[in-house]
């Protein structure tokens, strides 16, 4: 059976095409389009109409590579901005009207399950608690897993669309904005704080694009040929992370521009994402950090077919 989820991020709306028979699954196609539907108005709990039409845009594009891959089932599910904007029912409204997609528009507690059912899929769990942080535009997912499941998850409107409308940071960010950021960080994250404490999570597990940018500039930077590899994960070595770190809080957005591994839909809040990266690494005493290559989508192809 052909299979294809929608996952319709703040940022991206990203689509996988799956052959699935049985346990099996092969990709197909994947693709995400650059939507940033908080762009201008998700700090005022709306979808601005430039963003909205975007995001309409993509559907349509979607729903044409679906047609055109002759898929047997699809289900789209909408996320952080769609769910918390005012505005967010009637996009899920036109969307019916005007292209016959029916989203699904799940709350944070079911986006956390998905994507340790994706992370799930890329990574063998031990018994040691591990923390999954997947950094969005609308939230931030975070989850503390170990082989025996889930222990504890929780989803945060902190993704770094928010963190961007809210702070509206320099070019390059000052000193003074990555302290007021991480003083708002710390204070949303109490509960997070208080539950690490009980679940010592020594691995930092990253999924989403955040992630995948950083494995992307490491691997041109260092000639890194794990950080190249096929697999559906990758371990990112600290010194090597400190090192990109560096470099974006440092750079402008022209430089982000021109590094290699830097798509362009990222270059303007990987500087955000890493900045809150930081703050969990120094907080927890992270001492080891594993990218993988799925998530949400991923996991709701495992969970729902």
């Amino acid at each position: 059976m052909r299979i294809a989820i929608i996952d319709l991020g703040t940022n991206t709306f990203n689509l996988l095409i799956c052959d699935k028979k049985d346990e099996s699954e092969k990709i197909i196609f994947k693709n995400k389009i650059s939507v940033k539907l908080g762009e201008g108005g998700i700090d005022k709990g709306i979808i601005a109409d430039a963003p909205y039409q975007r995001g309409i845009k993509a559907l349509e594009d979607h729903l044409n590579t679906i047609k055109k891959y002759e898929v047997d089932k699809h289900r789209a599910f909408a996320t952080s901005a769609i769910r918390s904007t005012k505005n967010g029912s009637d996009f899920v409204r036109e969307v019916f009207e005007k292209l016959a997609l029916k989203i699904e528009v799940i709350d944070g507690d079911k986006e956390a399950e998905l994507i340790y059912q994706g992370v799930k899929k890329a990574i063998l769990f031990d018994l040691d608690y591990k923390l999954i942080m997947d950094i969005g535009g609308g939230s931030t997912e975070f989850i503390i897993a170990n082989a025996k499941g889930v222990q504890w998850k929780k989803s945060y409107k902190l993704g770094v669309s928010r963190l961007k409308e809210l702070f509206k940071p320099k070019d390059p960010i000052t000193f003074e904005e990555i302290q007021k950021i991480e003083y708002h960080l710390k204070s949303e994250l109490k509960d997070l704080i208080e539950n690490i404490q009980t679940f010592t999570c020594k691995t930092l597990i990253g999924s989403s694009g955040s992630f995948d940018t950083l494995v992307k500039m490491i691997g041109f930077k260092f000639n890194n040929l794990e950080l190249k590899n096929k697999k559906p994960y990758c371990d990112i070595r600290l010194e090597h992370y400190k090192w990109a770190q560096n470099f974006l809080i440092q750079s402008t957005l022209s430089e982000r521009l021109n590094t290699k591994g830097i798509v362009t839909m990222r270059a303007d809040m990987i500087v955000l994402s890493v900045i809150f990266i930081n703050f969990i690494l120094k907080e927890f005493n992270i001492k080891e950090m594993i990218s993988s290559k799925y998530a949400l989508k991923e996991g709701a192809m495992q969970y729902y077919f």
